[in-house]
């Protein structure tokens, strides 16, 4: 069952924040847009890359009024300490949650239930706390941030102009479609 158009499901987790812990629920995605980076785990390979290119986007993403949280099985004193080892996730400002019960994974349907390791997963969520993209990668495929901004111009487009859609590989001040009878197999 797909999760676009769903609300995102109750959690409670602690996460690591720019030298301290702090507590996350689904209710801090409410209210703002948001991305949810799931990960298979602290100290691998390809998780570095990705995690770095989002925090070097993490200021575009912040003026387009979006919170960034990267999630993984692992704990949050696990994510401190990988923080305080590499230089690359050492400078990560954003929310790094930890996930050991597994239940923030479940919810987002990125478990991998065999190893206990988060699928890559990306989903952007609007204010009112509903999934409106999801992305999910194999292990070996690093995603990356500068097409999530894309995305996120384009969610927060369509939901500032109803009745407008946004082609493929739109970009910001594009032209958009206005679905109706008159376009049908004209385009």
């Amino acid at each position: 069952m797909s999760l676009i158009g769903t609300e995102v499901k109750p959690f409670k987790a602690q996460a690591y924040q720019n030298g301290r812990f702090v507590e996350v629920t689904e209710e801090n995605f409410k209210g703002q847009w948001s991305v949810v980076c799931f990960y298979p785990a602290d100290f691998t390979f390809v998780c570095p890359t990705e995690l770095g290119d989002l925090q070097d986007q993490y200021e575009t993403l912040k003026s387009l009024g979006v919170e960034v949280y990267s999630v993984s099985t692992d704990t949050h004193f696990t994510h401190k300490a990988w923080h305080d080892s590499s230089e690359t996730i050492g400078k990560i400002t954003y929310l790094m949650i930890g996930d050991p019960t597994h239940t923030i994974s479940r919810n987002f349907d990125v478990l991998i239930e065999a190893d206990g390791l988060a699928d890559r997963g990306t989903f952007i969520i609007d204010p009112d706390g509903v999934i409106q993209t999801v992305e999910i990668n194999a292990g070996g495929i690093g995603r990356d941030a500068s097409a999530l901004v894309n995305k996120i111009k384009a969610a927060q487009y369509v939901r500032k102009n109803p009745g407008e859609v946004c082609p493929a590989k739109w970009q910001e001040g594009g032209a958009t479609l206005k679905p109706s009878l008159d376009l049908v197999g004209k385009i």
